[in-house]
Parts: C-alpha cells; sequence; structure tokens
C-alpha cells in the first residue's frame, strides 16, 4: 500500500520549480505595481509643488525669466516693443524698436503695462525661477527717475497728456518737471512752467 502513496522525485521538483516560478512573478508583479505607485505618488507631488511655486509668482518674476525682447501693451493704449535692459523692483528699461522713434530710451513703471504679448516658448520661460540675489530687484521706480533727475537728462512723460522737459525732484509717488522744449537744456528763459506730476498719471519715461 505504502508504494500507492509515494510521489516520484522528479514530481516533487517540478512542483517546487513551478511554486518558485509563480512566486516570483508575483513578487516582481507587486514590485512593479509599488514602483508605479509611488512613482505616481511623486509626480502628483512635484505637480503641486509647481503649482504652489506658479501661484506665488508676481508680474516681475515672469518679466525676469522671459525673454529680453518684448511686445508692451500699456494702459494708455500705446504699443512698445523694446529689448529690456535692466529690470528694478517696479520698473523695467530698454531700448525701443517699435512705437517711438528707434533707439530711444524707455523707463516703464510695471503698473503701468497692461499685458505683455508673448509666443508659447517665452510664456513657458517666464515661469522659470529667476536668478537669486538680483541687486536690481532692490531699487524702486523713484530711484530710476532720482537717476535721471540727476544726469539732467531730458524726458518726455508719455501718457494720456504728454509732457516733456526735465525732471527736478523725486518724491515717493511723484516728481517735479520742469516743463521746456524736448532737447534744450532746462534754463530759466527756456522753462514754459513746472509742474507735480504723479507717477500714476504717465504710462512711460521717454529720454528724450
Amino acid at each position: 500500500m505504502s508504494r500507492l502513496w509515494r510521489t516520484p522525485r522528479g514530481g516533487v521538483r517540478a512542483l517546487g520549480t513551478f511554486a518558485d516560478v509563480r512566486f516570483d512573478d508575483l513578487f516582481d508583479d507587486l514590485e512593479s505595481q509599488l514602483e508605479a505607485e509611488l512613482g505616481a505618488e511623486r509626480r502628483d507631488l512635484e505637480a503641486e509643488e509647481e503649482r504652489f511655486r506658479i501661484g506665488r509668482l508676481e508680474l516681475r518674476d515672469r518679466i525676469a525669466a522671459a525673454p529680453r525682447q518684448l511686445d508692451l501693451t500699456l494702459r494708455g493704449g500705446d504699443r512698445l516693443r523694446l529689448r529690456r535692459m535692466a529690470l528694478g523692483r517696479d520698473w523695467l528699461n530698454g531700448i525701443v524698436l517699435e512705437g517711438a522713434p528707434a533707439e530711444t530710451g524707455a523707463l516703464v513703471p510695471l503698473h503701468a503695462i497692461e499685458s505683455i504679448g508673448v509666443d508659447a516658448d517665452a510664456a513657458a520661460a517666464s515661469l522659470r525661477a529667476a536668478p537669486a540675489g538680483d541687486l536690481q530687484a532692490r531699487l524702486s521706480f523713484a530711484f530710476a527717475l532720482r537717476d535721471l533727475a540727476r544726469r539732467r537728462v531730458s524726458v518726455i512723460l508719455e501718457g494720456a497728456m504728454p509732457a516733456a522737459g526735465t525732471i527736478d525732484r523725486v518724491g515717493r509717488d511723484h516728481l517735479d518737471l520742469a516743463e521746456h522744449e524736448p532737447g534744450t537744456p532746462p534754463r530759466l528763459g527756456t522753462v514754459r512752467s513746472w509742474r507735480i506730476v504723479p507717477f500714476s498719471s504717465f504710462d512711460w519715461v521717454r529720454v528724450a
């Protein structure tokens, strides 16, 4: 009777080999599923972090990371295409390519920008993190205007009612303009009048 219950050695080895293969496949499948789930969680976390980072971006951050050639539409309707040269805390300056006489210098407060025309590549580029430690980021619009006043540069305040002259003094949110013909020095005989001009009343400063 004992021979009837005896399992051949070959059969035992075959069964063991088949079971090993099944368990190996099972563990491989579990590892693959775990790796896929961890990868999905990691991607979700990275996507959430990126959404959070983009949510904190300000207009200046976008301009800092964008290509230097900018197509600006200003709140008064002026359109300027310029090559950005510097970017302060709340202003930018550059060389005008279109929208004013070629090679004109422009100083534009960021609050006067209605929109910036970009293509898909430029829009994506503007989302990148800008380099840290930028000294210009600490310089205000008033600081830039004081530099023009110090150098006695002839300017035109462009906006709804353009005014030409030389910036004489600069306050926190306004400036004093000695009005005279563009390109002439601000002397007693050439100054027609004086104006106190709020920053909010002009869109950009053309360096004449």
